[in-house]
């Protein structure tokens, strides 16, 4: 399959509690004695400034999110808007980083079930492993093993653990609350902790990787438009308040000395507290120490479980793309999952536990994180700018530009104060990321992302620099279909109907061999709403037998013409309107399409509706046995007859075929005037040499009797918008009704405003 998408099975509160469960864990159980140690009390300060910056983030990443709930969260938005070079970057940063986090969770798993257990050190030959890291290990199978199951499975599962760890800080902030002695955070910057801000940030910062990893499943949300802003901003508000909150309790109730350096410190913190009250003479002392430890197990077990379920995702998404290997795309078949993906994220977050230490592993996590929060924002600038037409977010970021600017800088300043070791190793990543794209990606991938496209649309007003820039690293095949190398005419046709697929391929191998180019025959078998997609993919074989018996006979006919050809299979539930995401997908420059209502073209009312802002040329055949040999092509001028007009010249040259063009006068146009138009109109457009008729009756009479001896009927798309057909109908399908050749509609790509849309009238109307 080429494309597989996942049922939405997660709701607001599975969605926000993935984000809270992430980021709460390593935030409050692990990395407070790592801070406080470096920072004293102002590692509260650390956590809160860590906030507020990934809070910037947070609402670019809800805009993105809403206009783009996909499969891969922050990778999808980056390869969308700067395309697959920085898709590639982003993609193994986000995938690697998270791989990183989810060893260093499972790290401080093992840390704190080793306070229960005293496991011993293991030796392995030359290589001797800790206990927490032997723990760690065990519990990293069993998470990998939960998200193999499903998504369900595992948002039912972070609700229970989130819901029962933030009862746990809630009473343990209630007892420091009894304890707390503010005076105690005097001096509350100690002599040499206030340079430690930044850097002590930049470490903590993994704790905030949550947030943009709902993105990555928004996909899997129901109703993203308001579930997904909702739970990113409201994970990072709920986790920034409760870091800033329980750390001053915490260190206002207990010595700081017993939280430097301690990686289990809030235990102890727990069972010191807890021990001054009694019930019945019995001290509290160890059901705090027990609350605590039980609690740092859920922490750091569910900031595990819901990185491994993001990052398996994000390896999906970068399958799907092709930016690897697109295999990595199948679903199980029982489950619904991207099995393999999960499968290869769990592989390196094992050999990260084997070869890592905590201080590697969060600060790798943060840093490949910047990276990736940094072009976030950067994608929304190009968004907003670039305006696509398919970019339409239910939520917008406020103040825009400043807020993803400032998002920007602030992440990849963070940067800067990580080790030097970590920044090298990461720019390494960043190095391979770029290789990959270009050695292995490019070969690839199908698009070149709104970024690239924007820069060549106005190559004549940009910097001869950008412009060289950009056509250098766009795809292969891209380059390819726009005459970078050698010209190659995409022209994609949508299957769905054995039975008009050898009149389409006729008609698109035609035209495909003409332009010297390629037909890409795409067969999109559509599930129903009611049934989610992993039950599709229980028939994928089933799927795949008709699919290439239907697109072998498809390349077999476009071959006949000496056309190259390539097919492709895609499952989702929108079989109609993935024709225009294929035809984006596939960089299509014009796309021939069956009409009639067993094809996917019902291009009466759904095609008027859906292609207000078309993505290319569309061609559209009603076919009542396709015959060019004598066409018969009306014209009023207008780009969509212009249109038209390219096409018969095709098809002249193809089947020598006879041309006939036909004008309608109007009420205020004599017919001198008419036949004037006439000729002009058909030098200008290469038919000068077609017969000529100038008709002064209505424009359905002239056109249903000349059509009585034509054997194709080519006609621009009506120009009028939504209401005008529902008041006064279509020019076109009445045309239809009156004619007994076949019918190809033509229409050309163009935006069209909401007055255009409504009333069908052009800006100087």
């Amino acid at each position: 399959m080429s494309d597989e998408e996942l049922a939405k099975d997660l709701g607001l509160l599975s969605a926000i509690t993935i984000g809270i469960g992430t980021m709460i864990g390593a935030g409050i159980f692990v990395l407070p004695g790592t801070a406080v140690a470096r920072a004293g009390p102002l590692a509260a300060a650390t956590f809160v400034i860590g906030g507020v910056t990934a809070l910037f983030t947070a609402l670019s990443a809800s805009e993105l999110g809403t206009a783009m709930p996909k499969s891969g969260g922050a990778y999808f938005y980056v390869n969308r808007a700067l395309g697959p070079l920085f898709g590639s970057i982003s993609g193994w940063a986000n995938w690697l980083g998270l791989a990183f986090a989810s060893a260093f969770y499972m790290y401080g798993f093992g840390e704190y079930v080793n306070q229960l257990v005293g496991a011993p050190a293991l030796a392995l030959g030359p290589m001797t492993i800790s206990a927490a890291q032997t723990i760690g290990l065990i519990g990293a199978a069993l998470f990998i093993a939960i998200n193999y199951v499903g998504a369900k499975e595992t948002g039912g599962l972070q609700i229970v653990i989130v819901v029962t760890l933030l009862g746990i800080l809630g009473l343990f902030t209630v007892v420091g609350l009894l304890n707390a002695d503010l005076e105690s955070l005097r001096p509350i910057a100690p002599e040499g902790t206030t340079s430690e801000v930044l850097p002590v940030t930049a470490i903590v910062f993994v704790s905030y990787l949550g947030f943009v990893q709902i993105t990555s499943v928004a996909e899997e949300i129901k109703d993203p438009g308001r579930n997904l802003p909702l739970a990113v901003i409201g994970s990072v508000v709920i986790v920034t308040i409760v870091y800033a909150l329980f750390l001053v309790v915490l260190l206002a109730a207990v010595p700081n000395e017993l939280v430097a350096n301690n990686e289990t410190a809030v235990v102890d913190a727990a069972e010191l507290l807890f021990g001054q009250y009694s019930v019945f003479g019995i001290g509290l002392g160890r059901l705090g120490w027990a609350l605590l430890l039980l609690g740092g197990l859920l922490a750091t077990a569910s900031s595990a479980n819901a990185s491994i379920l993001s990052s398996s995702r994000i390896n999906f998404a970068m399958g799907r793309e092709k930016i690897i290997s697109p295999s990595v795309n199948e679903i199980h078949q029982r489950f619904g999952t991207p099995f393999k993906s999960i499968l290869i994220t769990g592989a390196l977050i094992i050999g990260f536990l084997l070869f890592g230490n905590l201080e590697l592993l969060s600060t790798a996590g943060s840093v490949l994180h910047l990276i990736v929060y940094g072009l976030l924002n950067i994608a929304l600038i190009v968004m907003r700018e670039a305006e696509p037409a398919e970019y339409d977010p239910d939520f917008e970021v406020p103040l825009y530009p400043f807020v993803p600017i400032i998002g920007a800088i602030s992440s990849f300043a963070l940067i800067a104060y990580i080790e030097p070791f970590v920044i090298l190793l990461s720019a390494g990543l960043v190095v391979f990321a770029g290789a990959w794209y270009l050695l292995y990606a490019r070969q690839h991938v199908e698009s070149a992302g709104v970024f690239v496209n924007w820069i060549l649309e106005r190559s004549e007003e940009m910097p001869d620099a950008a412009v060289t820039a950009a056509d250098s690293v766009r795809p292969d095949a891209v380059r390819a279909a726009t005459g970078t190398d050698g010209g190659d005419f995409r022209v994609m046709v949508p299957l769905a109907n054995p039975r008009t697929e050898t009149e389409l391929i006729t008609l698109a191998g035609a035209i495909a061999k003409q332009r010297d180019g390629t037909v890409h025959a795409v067969h999109i078998v559509q599930v129903p709403d009611q049934t989610p997609l992993e039950r599709g993919a229980e028939q994928t074989e089933r799927i795949d037998a008709e699919s290439q018996k239907l697109l072998e006979q498809a390349r077999e006919d476009a071959e006949t013409f000496g056309a190259d050809v390539e097919t492709h299979t895609v499952l989702s539930h929108r079989s109609f309107k993935e024709i225009f995401d294929a035809a984006r997908t596939f960089d299509a420059d014009q796309v021939v399409m069956g009409w009639g209502p067993t094809a996917h073209g019902r291009a009466e009312s759904r095609l008027d509706e859906l292609t207000h802002d078309l993505p290319c040329d569309f061609l559209v055949l009603k076919d009542r046995g396709f015959d060019p040999e004598h066409i018969l092509l009306p014209t009023a001028g207008g780009p969509d007859s212009v249109l038209g007009a390219d096409v018969v010249r095709l098809l002249r040259a193809e089947f020598d075929s006879r041309v006939t063009l036909l004008h309608a006068v109007g009420e205020d146009e004599s017919r001198e005037e008419g036949e004037q138009f006439l000729e002009e109109w058909g030098a200008e457009n290469g038919l000068s040499d077609a017969d000529l008729i100038v008709d002064d009756r209505d424009v359905d009479t002239a056109i249903a009797d000349a059509a009585t001896d034509a054997t194709l009927l080519v006609i621009g798309a009506t120009e009028t918008g939504l209401l005008s057909r529902l008041v006064r109908g279509s020019l076109v399908l009445d045309v239809l009704d009156d004619v007994e050749c076949s019918v190809l509609l033509a229409e050309r790509a163009r935006k069209r405003t909401l007055r255009e849309r409504l009333l069908g009238l052009r800006k100087d109307e």
